[in-house]
């Protein structure tokens, strides 16, 4: 087989607000690849075929200087993240030519992996589910849900739950994790058909917070009405990823008065205690039909610049997804 061209979307400058497709992140077409012949050097070949597009990778388009808890994207090289790839060639015991794979992916179409250490190969449970399910409900956003409502909601029957954003790949688990155990779920989404969403997985109240006022739903401000000891889990802030002003919170004298907690999630912090009782459960639940979700498919990777523009501006009507190759 000849050489054939290995397209691969590189980051290319710090943005200022949104990522600009073609400007903050640029397709390469230049790249040549020889699948029968690329050195190996004991690692895999690994042709993508899905990629998840996340709010986090916004704050990983940063200067190499600044901090965070994730590491900056490198400039010229391509974007990573979790991903679904199948094994084309192994020189690595763990992994067999055929395999499917699921961890961290770089944004291109074919890849040799620098550390193996961060991909296992998948055994579907339900072989139903398609492979984009394990990069969205079945995968880091379906986790980031599972870990945080077990691990800090301490939920009761019968208690009231607010979740934003809750059309969205964590939202929307939780969502249906909150009524399986008995409460009340108020759902605030940004859009009329993403309400309907939240009240077919079994929302309670649901509203569009862009048309509805969130204190005329919860009466004052989130914080204020909360009962006291009540639960806070914070896993994002999209809202503020893109040069946005910090307002910052301005009722904190209730997490004193009510005795609130406030708990940030990092889904990785939870694997070791939570990661096998999620594939054991959840995948069951999506294939079965009793645990619902959706997916907006970008058809290329081509077109990802569009996709994660997409994802900051939240105009994606589910989970967002780069399509980048069938089987």
């Amino acid at each position: 087989m000849a050489p054939i061209t290995n397209g691969r979307l590189l980051f290319n400058e710090v943005p200022t607000g949104y990522p600009v497709p073609g400007k903050t992140t640029v397709y390469d077409a230049t790249n040549i690849i020889d699948l029968e012949n690329e050195p190996l050097n004991g690692g895999i070949l690994v042709k993508t075929l899905v990629l998840s597009v996340d709010p986090y990778l916004r704050g990983m388009m940063r200067a190499p200087e600044s901090k965070s808890y994730t590491p900056p994207f490198l400039f010229n090289e391509p974007l990573y993240n979790f991903g679904v790839g199948k094994v084309i060639r192994s020189e690595n015991p763990v992994f067999q030519a055929g395999d499917h794979v699921y961890g961290i992916l770089d944004f291109e179409e074919y890849s040799i992996p620098k550390d193996t250490s961060k991909l296992e190969v998948i055994v579907r449970p339900e072989p139903s589910l398609p492979y984009s399910v394990y990069v969205g409900a079945a995968g880091m956003p379906g986790q980031t849900s599972y870990y945080g409502w077990k691990e800090y909601a301490k939920a009761k029957a019968g208690e009231v739950v607010f979740i934003s954003t809750a059309a969205g790949p964590v939202g929307s688990i939780v969502v249906q994790l909150a009524k399986q155990d008995g409460l009340k779920v108020i759902a605030s989404t940004g859009s009329d058909e993403k309400v309907k969403f939240c009240k077919e997985i079994g929302a309670d109240v649901a509203f569009n917070y862009k048309t509805t006022n969130t204190a005329d739903v919860l009466a004052r401000e989130a914080i204020a009405n909360t009962t006291p000891k009540a639960r806070i889990i914070i896993c994002g802030f999209i809202s503020q990823y893109n040069g946005e002003e910090d307002r910052g919170i301005k009722n904190m004298k209730y997490v004193l008065f009510n005795q609130l907690s406030i708990n940030g999630l990092h889904v990785n912090a939870h694997h070791d205690r939570y990661k096998h009782e999620f594939y054991q459960l959840i995948p069951k639940k999506l294939a079965s039909g009793e645990f619902k979700y959706t997916e907006d498919i970008t058809r290329g990777l081509e077109k990802g610049g569009e996709a994660i523009l997409e994802v900051q501006k939240g105009v994606n009507t589910a989970k967002k997804i780069i399509l980048v190759a069938d089987e």
